[in-house]
């Protein structure tokens, strides 16, 4: 009898799925589309939850997050984190780089199978470009290292993956993906799981975004963002999950508009 796949997400708005937003303003993101391409590949329902919330550093994410999570008894956990965490000053890597350790070591007392993913490399379209590139680069290595021994871990590395820095993978805020860069990065993860994601996944025709001038651009995101720092808001707060709770998803609930 095949195993049914209970696959739960934590993390931040890449998990979530901001930028890829439905019609009803619902984001999606690459996490849904794993499900959705997970069902196709195995032909049958998969159970789903996603308890991601954006605008969470690494460490809330695993304090508030982690434990739910592994009470919804999944046979599959993804977890990304830390992007949040390297656009602010004083964010260090190891700390960083240490909740992806408790992540692990969680997995493994529970016995469900990690799927770990490095985020999508933003750096080329926004303000102190170099420094979060090195950061990003010294984030990467820092986990890399923990995990360089366990084979059993499902690795989905996005941040080395040049191409998808390229504009037409991210939204109009340039921080966060749009529903090219999230297909890419479910094809990622079905191929690490050894499935055969869509081939189109890997980069889904469409037109490209329309990206603001400088000014506007700044005024649109960059202030609003600066903003909530002073105040020291998150875009995430007062939020909840989309789905606390397994969902049955199949691969006839995808929709590519």
């Amino acid at each position: 009898m095949t195993e049914t796949i209970r696959y739960v997400a934590i993390g931040d708005s890449f998990t979530e799925g901001v930028g890829d937003e439905m019609p009803d303003g619902q984001p999606r993101g690459w996490a849904d589309l794993v499900a959705y391409g997970w069902s196709d590949a195995v032909g049958a329902p998969v159970e789903y939850a996603n308890l991601a919330i954006r605008g969470r550093l690494a460490w809330p994410i695993v304090e508030e997050q982690l434990e739910p999570a592994l009470a919804l008894k999944p046979t599959h956990l993804s977890f990304n984190g830390g992007g949040n965490d390297i656009l602010r000053r004083g964010a260090t890597v190891e700390s960083i780089a240490e909740a992806f350790s408790v992540v692990l070591r969680r997995c493994d007392e529970e016995g469900v199978r990690l799927i770990l993913l490095s985020g999508a490399n933003p750096s080329a379209g926004l303000p102190l470009s170099r420094l979060l590139q090195r950061r990003g680069d010294e984030l990467s290595e820092a986990v890399g290292r923990r995990i360089e021994d366990r084979a059993d871990v499902v690795q989905a590395l996005n941040w080395p993956d040049r191409e998808l820095s390229h504009p037409r993978f991210w939204s109009a805020d340039r921080l966060h993906m749009g529903p090219r860069g999230h297909h890419r990065v479910a094809a990622r993860v079905l191929d690490a799981l050894g499935l055969n994601p869509p081939e189109e996944w890997w980069d889904l025709p469409g037109p490209d975004v329309v990206h603001l001038s400088s000014g506007a651009y700044y005024r649109t995101h960059v202030l609003p963002w600066v903003g909530r720092r002073l105040r020291r808001r998150s875009s995430g707060d007062g939020k909840q999950p989309k789905y606390p709770e397994p969902v049955i998803v199949s691969a006839r609930d995808y929709s590519s508009e």
